[in-house]
């Protein structure tokens, strides 16, 4: 008789063993990958720190970053909002824009986009075609 036994690779050392945080997303990506922490921060930029902080979960990639964070991962793993204000949050962060420069994008003063993102209004109008078209431009 004859038998196969069939089994999951074990993980690298030091994989984590959930990916709740985004530092847990850029720990398990670069050991798939098989790079040290020195090259992560090459690609995306940074000091081999700044990495380590992000796998501790000691900080998180500011917005200038991001953008090279999330390409180096391949995929977004942050939480997607339903709402017009979490959308617009996350695609701003996403593409490294601070609030200032994604106004100028959508031709709004800042602190009307500010009011957008707290949920405090809703644009309307042809601001809201202006956001559609930034939200849906990927």
């Amino acid at each position: 008789m004859h038998s196969t036994l069939k089994a999951e690779k074990p993980k690298v050392f030091g994989y984590p063993s959930e990916l709740n945080t985004l530092g847990d997303h850029i720990r398990a990506r670069r050991l798939q990958r098989g790079l040290f922490q020195k090259d992560v921060a090459q690609l995306v930029g940074v000091c081999t720190d700044t990495v380590t902080n992000w796998e501790k979960n000691r900080s998180n990639p500011n917005l200038r970053v991001l953008p090279r964070v999330l390409e180096f991962l391949g995929y977004d793993p942050r939480e997607t909002g339903e709402s017009v204000a979490d959308q617009l949050i996350r695609l701003r962060r996403s593409r490294g824009l601070s609030q200032r420069e994604l106004a100028q994008i959508v031709r709004v003063d800042p602190s009307t986009l500010s009011k957008w993102e707290l949920g405090i209004r809703e644009p309307e109008g042809l601001y809201l075609q202006r956001v559609r078209l930034f939200l849906t431009s990927l």
